[in-house]
């Protein structure tokens, strides 16, 4: 499947996903580290499974290397970027900001924010190509977040 396909099943899910967190949220019989901890621990056997098929090359998932060939700095990249920054500091301060916000702010700021790091730091890190239309794409994601985000309260919709 291409890769923008992919990324837009991301997104829906994503969307769907945090309207159901969100709405929990807002009822005030679930706090943010709660509701962190129980999408972890149902999604980890789900990824441990999919993880377990795809190094068997299993259920037409591509054959993935094993961990073990990962090396140690990869592992670290992994642990840090992957597990600890991305996976617990921003899903703490994502739900944090959906407990007391309305995801029609909240979900456009985290997501238009990303997608600028990314390509900023895909251009000044890993060395990918700048072009006009990525710099153009980038400043209308933002320019969009504003517009969004304008006058924006913090007040919550129950």
């Amino acid at each position: 499947m291409p890769a923008i396909a992919l990324a837009i099943l991301a997104g829906l899910c994503w969307g769907i996903g945090e309207l159901f967190t969100k709405s929990v949220l807002h009822t005030g019989r679930v706090g943010p580290m709660t509701a962190i901890a129980v999408r972890s621990a149902v999604a980890l056997p789900f990824l441990l499974l999919a993880w377990a098929l795809a190094v068997r090359g299993a259920a037409g998932l591509p054959v993935e290397p094993q961990l073990v060939d990962a090396g140690r700095a990869n592992l670290f990249k992994l642990t840090l970027g992957s597990g600890l920054v991305a996976g617990g500091a921003a899903m703490i301060f994502f739900y944090a900001a959906l407990s007391v916000g309305e995801i029609s702010r909240v979900k456009p700021v985290a997501f238009g924010v990303a997608p600028a790091t990314a390509v900023l730091l895909g251009w000044l890190v890993l060395g990918e190509r700048m072009t006009m239309t990525k710099a153009l794409g980038t400043v209308l994601i933002l320019a969009g977040v504003l517009l969004l985000t304008r006058g924006a309260g913090t007040a919550a919709t129950r």
